[in-house]
């Protein structure tokens, strides 16, 4: 899709908030945010508030609300008396995202493979079942949100609640270029082969082994993230 077209993209969304809880700004908030995290609305695509007023049933305010707060999390840029983007991407940013991704991550793991439960071997597990069944499946989008829990559940297991919700804010950008390698083949088999041997490190206590499977896992990142800004060159930042 070319931004000429993302520029379009609101009147084909479906976005349904009477569904979610919570005050309406919050409501309209998480909405936009899912459907920018999932490409639904892709880098350089126009918000207008009029549009979004209309399609979501609301009045300006919580629509103001809650692209104030989407600007603070990077993930549109407003532009005074001009226009509301979706934020593109910076290859630069990604880079460092991915660095302070596999910073907190083999952190997490090393405490994890140190303290863990058979009960949370169990979940993980369970996980990695789900992984395999889903890459047989061909469910691309079902195994990247199992991917995505496998490593919630390593950054919750360290007892440290806010952890995982630092991590996830620090990662936002990364987060949203990972669906443009969805489905990338053979990838998502080698994925859960290398999730299998994070496990293995932690369920055997081997905090060596556990930080450099995390550490091999992520870096895998790198090789897949570079290749975006030419296969994609209107989701970027041309300066």
């Amino acid at each position: 899709m070319s931004v000429g077209e993302t520029q379009y993209a609101m009147s084909e969304l479906t976005l349904e908030i009477n569904d979610l809880d919570g005050p309406l700004g919050q409501r309209v908030y998480t909405t936009l945010r899912r459907s920018i995290l999932e490409m639904s609305l892709t880098p350089g695509a126009i918000l207008r508030k009029g549009a979004l007023c209309e399609q979501l049933g609301v009045s300006r305010s919580p629509v103001a609300e809650a692209l104030g707060r989407l600007s603070s999390d990077g993930l549109v840029d407003i532009i005074p008396q001009s226009a509301t983007r979706v934020s593109r991407f910076s290859m630069a940013q990604l880079l460092e995202e991915n660095f302070l991704r596999e910073a907190v991550e083999v952190a997490a793991v090393e405490r994890v493979a140190q303290n863990r439960t058979e009960e949370q071997l169990k979940r993980l597990s369970r996980n990695l079942r789900l992984q395999g069944l889903l890459v047989d499946d061909k469910d691309f989008q079902g195994f990247f949100e199992a991917d995505l829990e496998f490593h919630e559940m390593i950054l919750g297991f360290t007892g440290f609640p806010k952890v995982t919700l630092v991590a996830e804010e620090m990662t936002l950008q990364l987060r949203r270029a990972r669906m443009l390698m969805l489905p990338e083949p053979g990838r998502p088999a080698q994925a859960v082969a290398e999730h299998q041997a994070i496990f293995d490190a932690i369920k055997a206590q081997d905090v060596d082994a556990a930080r450099g499977a995390m550490s091999f896992h992520l870096r895998q990142m790198v090789k897949r993230i570079e290749p975006l800004e030419r296969q994609y060159p209107e989701f970027f930042h041309t300066t």
